[in-house]
């Protein structure tokens, strides 16, 4: 009897722990797991103001969409110093993880990208890719490397890698040295986290990590992922164009040749397109570093330029304000960290183009200031300004030759024949005159 009841309790058992089991599997297919929301934004190519302006537009979508994680793609050559910090700052300060992945296979992540790439809560890379080379180079002849800007930008990458616990000593290779590294070996020296040749790959090996997110524990949950891409807003792609370096300089030198055009020669064109393109170049130089003896030199090259067309040195201080501009246009920015191209290609193209802008404006407006000297000559206020001779004069009028010519004259000097005189000023047929 205690047989059959044991057997009873056993079978009675195994009929409510299945019931339970369908119960729970029903559970999950009318409710099925919530999948992990992951706003995922690229940064591709030079980092610039519109670079910044995308990465924290995705940190405000994701904010919207009650986002698990934010993940960044990172494919650049480098770019503005200023940019870099505020993404930097955006990534370190997030609210959720954040993850850092170069990807696809050919990509790399140099120079302002290392800094992006090590600040992320997870640092992935995929196979083929490399990181690193990030010493900073300022402009002169030739570009140079100064120490105070290596140990600034060496002591913010060990910020960063202090924060995120990576190893101290390699991060900061990449400064001092110009350390480069592949996938393979930034994760064997433990740069980054993870290498993943696919986003469903990242997400299948770090699902389960636990990160440290504002002082606080993140367990990730990624067994199911869904992806809100974010699109680049207007106002990133309009900073994008304003905040290039080459764009920046060519628009400066057009609004200060307009104002200068519109000045000289005045017109509603030349003086409202120089307007413009001045406050455009000022916001992108907003973004930019900018070397203020270079400024100096292309203000000073301005002057020589004015006074050229008021006060005539047969091309001296002409030529001066060319040389003025044009090396004032080649050393405008000081950006230690964008590509290692920019430092060769950057001033030869602006060499050539602030040349000719230089050289095609300094001779136009010199020969419209000469054109406007020789209309003078040849209106009727041509004789104003010759000399001449006092035949005959009683109280404030008489007559006098000018140019070989018998003039009425009146003037407030007291005159006799035989007088020097100069002409003042011309009313119809009658001279004002003065003795000269």
């Amino acid at each position: 009897m205690p047989m059959e009841r044991l057997i009873f309790d056993i079978k009675n058992n195994i009929n409510m722990v299945s019931k339970l089991a369908v119960f729970i599997l029903l559970i999950f297919l009318i409710f099925p797991a919530k999948a992990a929301k992951i706003v995922e934004v690229e940064i591709k190519g030079e980092i610039n103001e519109g670079t910044a302006i995308f990465v924290d537009e995705a940190f405000k979508v994701a904010s919207r969409v009650d986002a698990d994680a934010v993940l960044i793609i990172i494919d650049t050559p480098g770019g503005l110093v200023t940019s870099m910090e505020k993404i930097v700052s955006r990534i370190l300060n997030s609210d959720i993880p954040v993850i850092t992945y170069v990807y696809p296979k050919g990509a790399f992540s140099a120079s302002a990208g290392s800094f992006i790439l090590i600040s992320g809560n997870i640092a992935a890379m995929s196979n083929g890719t490399s990181v690193g080379a990030a010493t900073p180079i300022t402009s002169g002849f030739p570009p140079q490397v100064e120490n105070k800007t290596v140990n600034y930008i060496a002591s913010y990458a060990r910020g960063i890698a202090e924060e995120r616990g990576r190893p101290v000593d390699v991060v900061e290779k990449f400064v001092t040295e110009g350390l480069s590294l592949s996938a393979r070996e930034a994760y064997e020296k433990g740069v980054v986290d993870v290498l993943a040749d696919s986003k469903e790959e990242l997400f299948e090996k770090i699902n389960g990590r636990v990160v440290r997110v504002k002082g606080e524990n993140v367990t990730l949950d990624f067994d199911k992922v869904e992806t809100v891409k974010v699109s680049k807003p207007l106002q990133a792609s309009i900073f994008e164009i304003l905040s290039n370096p080459q764009v920046a300089s060519i628009l400066f030198l057009i609004g200060l040749y307009g104002l200068i055009f519109g000045f000289t020669s005045p017109g509603l064109v030349p003086e409202t397109i120089g307007a413009i393109c001045i406050v455009l170049s000022l916001i992108g130089f907003g973004a930019l570093s900018v070397n203020y003896v270079a400024v100096l030199l292309i203000l000073l090259g301005i002057i020589f330029l004015i006074a050229e067309i008021f006060t005539p040195t047969y091309g001296v201080l002409g030529a001066a304000s060319i040389i003025c501009v044009t090396l004032g246009a080649i050393m405008l920015f000081d950006e230690p960290l964008m590509p290692k191209d920019f430092y060769s290609s950057f001033p030869l193209f602006i060499a050539g183009i602030s040349l000719g802008l230089a050289i095609v404006m300094t001779y136009s407006l010199i020969k419209i200031s000469q054109l406007r000297k020789v209309r003078k000559k040849v209106g009727g206020e041509a004789i104003i300004g010759e000399k001449g001779e006092i035949i005959s004069f009683e109280a404030g009028k008489g007559y006098a030759k000018v140019r070989g010519e018998i003039w009425k004259v009146e003037s407030e000097d007291e005159l006799r024949p035989g007088d020097k005189i100069v002409v003042v000023g011309r009313d119809g047929l009658t001279l004002y005159v003065k003795k000269l």
